[in-house]
């Protein structure tokens, strides 16, 4: 376009940097935003920061620090909230909570206040790792600091709880969340179920299936496949059956852990015709994502029916 005599402005730039990632091609985007920079003009906050986010999920973090410094020492871009809110993100879901404590801070030396978004992120990060207590910590900081916590903030502060067996207190923060105008939705109620199923709770955890439709909240995949696991787990097959025609009648798809729990509990009591119609569907509805879960499920189901026929135990 350049050597054509055109003139690229704003817009066909970030098309070109949006182009180029898209297939791969983040280098070339680097090298196009600093050649503008130096001989057109900067780009704008939407297009750093897109490239920001492209660079964190394919690069190595020194890289897209070396990137952010190059940019801010050579054309004097500065990184704004957004830019460090996606450097965040990336570190946390990278469970590096160290270096997100570090972000917070030097975000705060630059003049910006961490937002929800922010403190959900990190919040996230600490639930991601079962460390609730420092989850709890941020809640209180957010709140402390003016910030007020949303939907979000609530669904994953009871969700780390209640994956780390800390029930009680992710009710607690669930009266919260209801006497500060937020209302569980299906998010909600899944992780209590989770919470429940892990405690071998799966009759508690069907309780709060019909209280939540109840209140018209529909499930999804994820709670029902939460469920069918506890169930199958709890011993309650029938309901995990009941469950499981349910979804399919949805046309949903159970995940790969939850499949092979079914079907060993459905060979466990003899039910070997119905455990191979599970797994048939599964490979039917493109459950089964890779080689090693289909090969996994298909010599379990093949070792469950030989034992049948030998008559041992399983």
């Amino acid at each position: 376009m350049v050597n054509n005599g055109f003139d690229p402005n704003q817009v066909t730039v970030d098309i070109a940097v949006r182009s180029l990632c898209s297939v791969g091609r983040e280098d070339d985007a680097v090298e196009l935003v600093k050649e503008l920079s130096l001989k057109h003009f900067k780009p704008d906050t939407f297009t750093y920061n897109f490239l920001i986010k492209c660079l964190c999920k394919c690069r190595a973090l020194s890289t897209v620090y070396n990137f952010i410094d190059e940019m801010r020492s050579s054309f004097d871009i500065m990184p704004d909230l957004v830019t460090y809110t996606i450097l965040i993100d990336n570190v946390c879901n990278s469970k590096n909570l160290r270096e997100a404590t570090r972000l917070v801070g030097i975000l705060r030396e630059c003049g910006f206040k961490p937002d929800c978004f922010v403190y959900n992120t990190i919040m996230k990060g600490y639930c991601m790792l079962s460390r609730g207590n420092e989850a709890i910590e941020v809640y209180k900081k957010m709140k402390e600091e003016g910030v007020e916590p949303d939907l979000v903030t609530y669904n994953t502060l009871i969700f780390g709880l209640s994956k780390s067996g800390r029930l009680s207190e992710a009710k607690k923060y669930l009266i919260i969340m209801v006497e500060s105008g937020h209302f569980p939705d299906t998010v909600t109620y899944t992780s209590l179920m989770n919470g429940m199923c892990r405690k071998g709770d799966a009759p508690g955890a069907l309780s709060l299936l019909t209280e939540m439709e109840e209140k018209g909240c529909s499930p999804n995949s994820c709670t029902y496949n939460t469920l069918i696991h506890g169930l199958c787990k709890g011993r309650l097959l029938e309901k995990a059956i009941e469950l499981y025609l349910v979804m399919k009648e949805d046309a949903m798809k159970l995940e790969t852990a939850s499949y092979a729990t079914f079907v060993r509990a459905l060979c466990r009591e003899g039910k070997v015709a119905e455990a191979y119609e599970v797994f048939d569907y599964a490979v039917e509805s493109k459950s089964l994502t890779d080689i090693a879960a289909y090969l996994t499920l298909e010599s379990t189901l093949k070792w469950l029916k030989k034992a049948r026929e030998q008559g041992l135990a399983v």
